[in-house]
């Protein structure tokens, strides 16, 4: 088509298109930069909703695993964040975080373009699936650190709320339509060769983030030394009541989280007798919450500020969690399990559009990499234990006994944050040090 006829469609777009598509002029999404991250992070994000029913799929329907070995799967995706995380921090803040985020979504496609190749050969079981587990947790404990800190470089802080509710909305976009579509290709494809289709899209992800331009700010303080800069990190934290409260109360709901978490596929699949597409349909659910928190998310921040907004976060969640374990089987069952999805989602992003933007803000520059790891360290100690404990209480009580026990300590947890005036009196983003 002759250059004239693009701009002439062009002009005729630019003056009937629907208002609801024309961006404010401070919008973030004008900002080049920012956009190409936000596309990224919408193109893994799909890819993801394919992992995160086909790898529990895998286990649950393929291998037949136990609620006990779900537990176990769990935590050995968690367990790198307790052994690496704070090494990790100390080595991100002496290095470039774009690099390390791009390599970081190639090798996860790599991981999961194994486990198709180990299943056609007839090798795959549980001892695979926990290596594989443990293997994307060792890449997310430094990829995943340096994609939050990537975003501080392309964001101003006093934006960062509004940045990382845009964020969750592009999650949400792949959390509507992903679980669907995930669902299907498993039914048709099984789980295995369906987590060819996440590699791909991330492959696509680490072409869109190359050569990504991005200002970095590192600091030289003369020599490193690697226990020294660990200590700085971890004393840095301790010493912000602000940052140990922060991590004390999302450490509490991560534990809550995982003891639910274990168990939902094998309710869905065992309890309420879903089959894989069906599963995938229930999971749009997490997108219709995401997208509600996300648009809504920064406003009701904006209103009653960061702290009681997080806290609304975790009352969410927790009477999702338990309605579905006082939820009867049928019909109204399934529905249950629809709504628990939606208040899971949607307390998430209350949470995290707050967490991590308060903890970004109240954090100078040199030390991002530091606080980061140390703040996922923190509040991922006690994931792994309740991952086991919801595993070890859906084997030997019964599945919604996990349920509830997420459920009630996510509700006790709300209660006890709203009465802590570290963070009930959050109005206002702070500034850093």
């Amino acid at each position: 088509m002759a250059p004239s006829a693009n701009s002439a469609l062009r002009r005729l777009w630019l003056k009937w298109r629907p208002p609801w598509l024309v961006l404010p002029a401070n919008d973030l999404l004008r900002d080049a930069t920012y956009r190409r991250l936000w596309t990224s992070i919408l193109i893994s994000s799909f890819g993801g909703q394919i992992t995160m029913l086909a790898l529990p799929l895998t286990a649950a329907v393929l291998l037949h695993a136990t609620p006990s070995q779900m537990g176990v799967l769990t935590a050995m995706e968690l367990a790198p964040f307790v052994l690496l995380s704070l090494p990790a921090g100390v080595w991100l803040d002496r290095v470039r975080k774009l690099p390390v985020y791009v390599i970081g979504e190639g090798l996860i496609a790599l991981i999961l373009g194994s486990v198709p190749l180990v299943w056609y050969l007839g090798w795959l079981a549980m001892p695979f699936m926990y290596g594989v587990a443990f293997a994307i947790g060792c890449v997310f404990v430094t990829a995943g650190t340096a994609a939050q800190i990537v975003l501080t470089q392309v964001v101003p802080r006093q934006r960062l709320v509004e940045a990382h509710a845009k964020n969750a909305l592009a999650s949400s976009g792949a959390e509507v339509a992903g679980p669907g579509v995930a669902g299907a290709l498993i039914k048709l494809v099984g789980a295995p060769l369906a987590l060819l289709a996440d590699a791909v899209l991330l492959l696509g992800s680490v072409w869109i983030l190359r050569g990504l331009k991005v200002h970095e700010n590192r600091v030289s303080s003369g020599k490193t030394h690697f226990w020294r800069d660990l200590k700085e990190g971890m004393r840095f934290v301790i010493g912000q009541r602000l940052l140990l409260s922060l991590a004390t109360a999302v450490g509490v709901w991560q534990m809550c989280h995982q003891c639910a978490m274990v168990v939902q596929i094998l309710i869905a699949t065992r309890t309420l007798g879903l089959n894989e597409h069906q599963v995938g349909l229930c999971y749009m659910g997490l997108g219709l919450g995401t997208i509600v928190a996300s648009t809504l998310g920064n406003r009701i921040s904006r209103h009653v500020g960061p702290g009681p907004c997080l806290i609304l976060g975790f009352a969410v969640c927790g009477i999702g969690w338990l309605q579905l374990a006082l939820a009867p089987v049928g019909a109204w069952g399934v529905t249950s399990f629809v709504v628990m999805l939606l208040c899971f989602s949607s307390g998430a992003v209350l949470i995290f559009i707050n967490f991590l933007a308060l903890r970004q803000a109240v954090t100078p520059e040199p030390l991002l990499g530091r606080m980061t790891s140390t703040m996922r360290w923190l509040i991922l100690l006690p994931a792994g234990p309740g991952a086991l404990l919801g595993g070890y209480l859906g084997e030997h009580l019964g599945l919604r006994y996990a349920l509830a026990l997420g459920g009630v300590g996510s509700i006790t947890l709300a209660l006890w944050a709203w009465r802590h005036p570290v963070l009930r009196n959050i109005r206002t983003l702070p500034t850093a040090a």
